[in-house]
């Protein structure tokens, strides 16, 4: 009789020696590598045998170049380190040799005959079985690159309006459907998930079991090649030109978070998350042979077993969750402990009438104070919700910061720009009537920018000094809002109305040597030191205005109707003494505050005819554009290009100009939202132990179920259900435990000092997206979690189980 068990002899001087023979192999490898300098060649070839159809491709490249070469070998160039070469493969293919022939199945015993069961049926499962399934490693790789080139289709026709794009040109727009890249990713991902999870559920559907190894071969041999075909896009420029320009949609997303290589993963563990959660899904619809898609029994045989759901447990739960974890402790232990005295009471009155009742009712609050499957479970759901709770709080936070950063950004600049690549725009009016009829452009306006240097009595600084149009500057920012008391845009168009500090009557008024203007109130006739008699001052001419930011004017300690120099390295005009930087007067005409530092100590603006005489340009720089969606600025602002022709016109939205701002804001967010889902992942840990202790308190009843017709598919969604109660439960606490503390927040506040941080309080956004993708998290988490002690209490034979009654 043949033994049962697999015997593997190990002969382990062969495994030593050829192990050795194999190094020394790869060693002279290296030689015969770096003679040659071919280590470019070598590194791409063993790199590319690594992943997917690298060792076929490899192959078929062999085959080809010793066919093209053949009858040639005296054409070829003698190769340097040749006898490395040959000596390294041959101790490389014998050292494994020597490693093969060191592993041996040990020899059946002669002695042994057949069993008296030789003959018979075997048992129903293990005769079904077959190790792989080909159609099966066709469903989950075959899916996996489905869902990763429909990603890749409908994102690109999505974000183009229904058009793919073509070599050398843009996709032509104009279609109504045409939605924004961050939308049109999403329903891409959609549909891809969807695909990848149906291939999942009909490959094990049709193998009955999860079938590990074709999961893994599919995901490795067709999975793995678009994202490593799409990281490698970003770092040669070779692919980067082949493919750059038709991908220009998938990559602009996934450069939104600054590092596209980490989006294209991200999205691919997604896309196989998807393919394993089908996976499962098949096998519990399909694994006993016939659709089976009931869930009633198991639902309630899974809420019988852990009661989630219970009031106090909720109740508890929550309130720990919300005062956290020493005051509800308290009023808890004092409670329970109220309790267990009143119950002691009434046993113990018992007992003086019938001790045999006092005995069972002891017994039974014995075994309710001490069940460790419930103290897990409750454990459970508060980790879930701790991890729920944290998520959405510190992700809310981020998001209020990235909003209030987002509305400062915007209400100083424009949602797009429109210049052109070299030289100014003098034709601009005529651009702007174009421009009007696009469709989402809801305002515009000229300017012209440059940097100077700006003087004052107090100081001097470098800035950004623009030219505006005070007419129209209020359609695409929030300059006029931003003004402060004591100034106007208006004092930009009427300069005489800007009075100096000495007209102004305040205390500080004397500092500066200004003079009034002839003939206005509050002038008094002045005595001349030399002759003595009394004349009114010369009229002062009118200088320009100019807005400076709060935190400038403090730099350069001036206020409203103080004179301040204007210095341009770049432009130079004729002195006494030869070429000199230009250089102009200006009065300042209003202070604003838009409460971003680096805008408020750093810009300035004038009107736009002064900038155009001191820069001496005709026209404009660019023009400013406000966008009726700015999610949707980017294919807005390729509709103006398209409308004005291209070419040497271009757009560009605030999402680019910002781009490694908000790309940093966004990855610090995912950081931050795969760091804090790492509680989560502890939480699902407890919910294995949670299951698992299930599994080893039911194996009877487990064996029960079995002998009365359960299937396996039928085990499995009992315990899977009860481990999506746990994470369905705690994930519900965090959420209500999570935007109570945002409301908390956002209405109460938590007090900043403005100085400092530039807001007056803590900023909380809740987004439902954001918040409804944490607590799907939690369950998709908790779902995995419970999926191998669900596997590990389908495999209970009911015999095991009923053995030992």
């Amino acid at each position: 009789m043949q033994s049962a068990e697999r015997q593997t002899v190990y002969r382990w001087g062969f495994v030593w020696g050829g192990a050795l023979v194999a190094f020394v192999g790869a060693v002279l490898l290296a030689v015969a590598v770096s003679r040659s300098d071919a280590w470019a060649e070598v590194s791409s070839f063993l790199g590319l045998s690594l992943i997917g159809w690298g060792s076929l491709l490899q192959c078929l490249n062999t085959v080809s170049l010793f066919s093209a070469q053949a009858g040639l070998k005296e054409a070829l160039p003698p190769l340097a380190g040749t006898q490395f070469l040959v000596a390294g493969m041959l101790a490389w293919l014998g050292g494994w040799g020597l490693l093969a022939a060191g592993i041996r199945r040990a020899p059946a015993s002669a002695a042994e005959g057949p069993s008296p069961a030789a003959g018979a049926a075997l048992y129903p499962r293990l005769a079904s079985y077959r190790d792989f399934y080909w159609s099966t490693l066709g469903a989950y790789g075959g899916g996996v690159l489905l869902a990763e080139l429909v990603l890749i289709l409908l994102q690109t026709w999505l974000s183009s309006g229904g058009q793919l794009a073509e070599a050398g040109g843009d996709a032509a727009g104009g279609s109504g459907f045409q939605l924004a890249p961050p939308w049109a990713f999403a329903i891409s991902l959609l549909v891809a998930s969807g695909v990848a999870f149906l291939s999942g559920a009909i490959g094990s559907a049709r193998a009955r079991r999860l079938s590990l190894p074709e999961a893994t071969l599919g995901v490795f041999y067709l999975g793995l090649p678009v994202p490593i075909l799409l990281t490698l896009m970003e770092r040669v420029p070779a692919l980067q030109l082949s493919l750059g320009y038709r991908l220009r949609e998938v990559t602009y997303v996934a450069g939104l978070i600054g590092r596209p290589e980490l989006s294209y993963w991200l999205v691919f563990v997604l896309l196989v998350l998807m393919l394993v959660l089908g996976i499962n899904s098949g096998f519990i619809a399909a694994g006993s042979g016939r659709v089976d898609l009931r869930l009633g029994f198991e639902l309630f045989v899974a809420r019988r077993h852990v009661a989630v759901f219970r009031p106090s447990l909720l109740l508890g739960t929550l309130a720990v969750l919300m005062f956290g974890i020493i005051p509800p402790l308290l009023v808890y232990g004092i409670v329970r402990a109220v309790e267990a005295a009143v119950e002691r009471t009434r046993i113990r009155a018992l007992g003086l009438a019938d001790p045999l009742q006092a005995a069972s009712a002891l017994n039974r609050l014995k075994l309710r104070e001490q069940s460790p499957t419930m103290m897990m479970t409750a454990l459970s759901v508060g980790g879930v919700g701790v991890g729920v709770m944290a998520l959405i709080i510190v992700l809310s936070v981020m998001s209020g910061f990235e909003l209030d950063l987002q509305k400062k950004i915007l209400g100083t600049h424009s949602h797009a720009v429109v210049s052109k690549y070299a030289g100014d725009l003098p034709e601009y009016p005529k651009l702007m009537e174009q421009v009007a009829k696009v469709p989402g452009v809801l305002g515009q306006s000229p300017f012209i920018t440059n940097q100077v240097m700006i003087v004052s009595d107090g100081n001097v600084d470098g800035v950004v000094i623009k030219g505006i149009d005070p007419a129209t500057v209020g359609s695409v920012t929030d300059l006029p809002q931003y003004m402060q008391a004591g100034g106007s845009l208006e004092n930009l168009t009427s300069p005489e109305k800007i009075l100096p500090r000495r007209m102004q009557g305040g205390a500080d008024a004397p500092v500066l040597d200004d003079r009034p203007a002839g003939g206005a109130a509050g002038t008094e006739e002045e005595e001349d030191p030399i002759i003595g008699k009394r004349s009114k001052p010369a009229q002062e001419a009118v200088l320009p205005g100019i807005i400076l930011g709060r935190e400038l004017a403090a730099s350069l300690r001036a206020v409203v109707g103080d004179r301040v120099n204007i210095v341009s390295p770049l432009g130079t005009e004729l002195g006494p003494t030869g070429p000199v930087p230009k250089n102009r007067v200006f009065r300042v005409a209003g202070i604003f505050y838009s409460g971003m530092y680096e805008y408020d100590a750093k810009f300035v603006y004038i009107l736009l005819e002064e900038a155009q005489r001191f820069f001496e340009v005709k026209g404009a720089n660019g023009i400013d554009l406000k966008v009726a969606d700015i999610d949707n600025a980017r294919r807005i602002a390729a509709d103006v290009v398209r409308k004005l022709g291209g070419y040497p016109y271009r757009a560009r939205d605030w999402s680019e100009t910002n781009r490694n701002l908000f790309s940093a804001l966004r990855l610090e967010k995912l950081v931050m939202g795969i760091i804090l889902s790492i509680i989560i992942i502890v939480a699902a840990g407890l919910i294995v132990a949670t299951v698992i202790m299930l599994v080893l308190e039911k194996r009877k009843e487990i064996s029960v179920l079995k002998a009365l017709g359960v299937s396996d598919g039928g085990i499995v969604k009992i315990f899977l259900s009860e481990g999506l109660q746990i994470g369905v439960a705690g994930g519900l606490l965090g959420l209500l435990s999570g935007l109570a503390w945002c409301f908390f927040i956002e209405k109460v506040g938590i007090k900043l000092d403005p100085e400092v941080y530039y807001i007056p309080a803590l900023p909380v956004r809740i987004e439902p997206v954001q918040t409804l993708l944490s607590v799907v998290i939690a369950v998709l988490v908790t779902y995995l979690a419970s999926i191998y002690p669900a596997l590990k209490a389908s495999s209970v034979e009911p015999v095991e189980g009923l053995k030992g009654e």
